[in-house]
């Protein structure tokens, strides 16, 4: 059990890193403003970057208020589900899909850890 609590930590940290950066990287770079043209969603480039840092920003909160850690992996997993079918409508192919789906499924299995915390 410490063991799966300890693996759990580790993994909301990398999250919490890894979120920061993309959506950092939306607030900052060209290469995001190029992406965002792709997908069609100019406009939405700041509110998902905005998204991303709150939520990472909430994933580490959430060490001392767990209900913000659960809202803020599950608001991510919605993110990134999001992402996966923006994605496939624009028919990108399985491998630039990947990336998104395993962070929406990493949220999933953080939130349903998490619960059983409560």
């Amino acid at each position: 059990m410490l063991q799966r609590m300890v693996f759990l930590d580790i993994l909301i940290i990398l999250l919490a890193v890894s979120f920061c950066y993309y959506g950092l990287a939306c607030l900052f770079t060209r290469h995001m403003n190029d992406e965002f043209e792709r997908y069609g969603v100019p406009k939405f480039k700041r509110i998902i970057g905005s998204l991303e840092v709150l939520g990472a920003a909430g994933l580490l909160i959430g060490y001392f208020w767990l209900p913000i850690q659960i809202l803020s992996v599950g608001g991510l997993a919605l993110l990134m589900f999001s992402g996966c079918v923006l994605r496939l409508k624009i028919r990108d192919s399985a491998l630039q899909i990947l990336p998104a789906f395993t962070l929406m499924l990493l949220n999933v299995w953080v939130f349903f850890g998490l619960l059983c915390r409560l």
